[in-house]
């Protein structure tokens, strides 16, 4: 009784061995399965993911004692791409015997009807057997797994015996484990196939998207530079007067603009304006509106080319002795530029704030319109004189508007400030704006000279924003009548 224990025992530990050393080599496979599987199908690995499958249909022979397997590969339409085998085999390409469909005959076909199991446990008592060609007239035993992501059909893992009876319940359970590891290994490489493409694709997109950046920056740099010919290269300098400009666009090209320049009877032309908008177009509106300035005002006449005027729609609440005719006639440019823009390009809806004055600089006498800007100011030793609020509306919106011309005039040491919204509109890290409250007190602080009080703006920006890039476009133009004492 004792003998017969211990060989009972004996052998239950040489079948737990046995079993051991299957779920081992399962174990070690899978792994392999999935280290090949996380790896990118490109073509070349492509090979990789082909000789890990190969090794794996050789070991399910060699687990379930088959004598020969095969493992068919199947695209989405249920067509055959690969037809692998053992590495030590060697036979005709089953993948071209297939010919495009899954077999609608046959085993193979039965298992791809079905999405299960095929087993034959002897092909003599079973019609779903149908032999290929090339496959031996002595088999007798079939185990046909199908390989299934979901309710896919990726491929077809066929075991084959020369005997009757040789698959059992045992191989079935082993070949569904080892169907769902070839699965995972079909789909990731599937999923990291169209991942890769992706990454190439992405990285085509990408490279197009640089080149092209690079290009549009190429085009915006030479706007910025044209734009910046737009603004005044030189300004005139004229006895007893100094001026002072500051200019920042947000962007490379912006649709704030200044400009200095002579125009008849000896006057000269001081112009800030702020495009609605930012970017390339309010940009393009900016060239428009300084262009047509200076062509209506008489600048253009004054160097030798044709002028014509218009004051219809233009009120003066100046005394005709007061203001000169040239100046009157010069901020004609306004309500000219206004129509212009209104009737060609009225359905844009850009418009321009715009201060336009102009000076006599033998009397000091400033005429002016100021349509829709922001207020400028006149300041002394003694503070704000005089707030130039606006005479009209912004330039562009309507046809047929009415601009008011009104005049103030400038004394010896007076200082004339005229400023875009980006200044008081500039954001502080905590999102408050600089305020005109603000601008009015560096204002207001007796500033020595133009030059002076521009710089005197400019760094009380730079302490609010803490030397951020500005969010808006900043401009800003100072003119001082000096003092006599002042004057060399």
């Amino acid at each position: 009784m004792e003998v017969e224990s211990l060989r009972q025992e004996v052998n239950k530990l040489k079948t737990e061995k046995a079993a051991l050393k299957v779920k081992s080599k399962l174990f070690e496979n899978f792994a392999a399965m999935a280290h090949t599987c996380c790896r990118l199908p490109s073509t070349a690995e492509w090979e990789s993911v082909k000789e890990a499958l190969q090794k794996t249909l050789a070991f399910s022979t060699d687990l379930t004692g088959a004598q020969m397997g095969n493992l068919i590969l199947l695209d989405s339409d249920g067509v055959v791409t690969e037809s692998i085998q053992r590495p030590d085999e060697t036979g005709p390409d089953q993948c071209c015997e297939l010919n495009g469909q899954v077999l609608d005959e046959g085993l193979a076909g039965w298992v791809s009807n079905h999405h299960q199991v095929g087993l034959i446990t002897d092909t003599f008592n079973d019609d779903r057997w149908l032999p290929l060609p090339h496959q031996p007239q002595t088999i007798r035993s079939v185990l046909a797994v199908p390989i299934l992501k979901c309710d896919e059909l990726l491929g077809i893992l066929t075991l084959i015996h020369s005997q009757p009876n040789h698959f059992g319940s045992a191989s079935v359970e082993q070949m569904k484990a080892t169907s769902d590891q070839i699965a995972l290994t079909l789909e990731n490489a599937r999923l990291y196939g169209r991942l890769d493409d992706s990454y190439r694709s992405l990285d085509k997109s990408k490279q197009e998207i640089e080149a092209y950046s690079k290009a549009l920056n190429e085009e915006l740099e030479k706007g910025r530079q044209i734009q910046r010919d737009f603004l005044p290269q030189q300004i005139p300098q004229l006895p007893n007067w100094d001026i002072a400009t500051y200019f920042a666009p947000a962007k490379q090209v912006s649709g704030d603009f200044y400009d200095v320049f002579p125009l008849p009877g000896n006057n000269l032309g001081i112009v800030i304006a702020d495009v609605a908008d930012k970017g390339v177009g309010s940009a393009l509106y900016m060239a428009l509106v300084r262009s047509l300035i200076r062509v209506f005002s008489g600048h253009i006449s004054l160097h030798g080319f044709a002028n014509f005027s218009i004051k219809n729609g233009i009120n003066k609440s100046v005394t005709e002795h007061s203001s000169t005719a040239d100046q009157i006639n010069a901020l004609n440019a306004v309500k000219l530029t206004n129509d212009y823009i209104a009737h060609e390009h009225g359905k844009e809806g850009m418009f321009a704030t715009l201060f336009f004055g102009v000076i006599n600089p033998s009397s000091g006498i400033l005429a002016y319109i100021n349509a829709g800007h922001e207020p400028l100011f006149i300041v002394n030793s003694n503070g704000v004189k005089k707030s130039l609020e606006p005479t009209g509306p912004a330039v562009g919106m309507m046809l047929d508007m009415t601009f008011e011309i009104q005049q103030v005039q400038m004394e010896p040491g007076d200082i004339l400030i005229g400023y875009t919204d980006g200044v008081i509109e500039a954001l502080a890290p905590n999102g408050d704006f600089f305020t005109r409250q603000r601008l009015l007190s560096i204002i207001e602080q007796t500033p020595s000279s133009a030059s002076d009080l521009v710089e005197r703006i400019k760094t009380g920006l730079s302490t609010h924003i803490h030397n951020a890039p500005p969010s808006d476009d900043i401009t800003m133009l100072a003119v001082q009548r000096l003092s006599l004492n002042l004057v060399r």
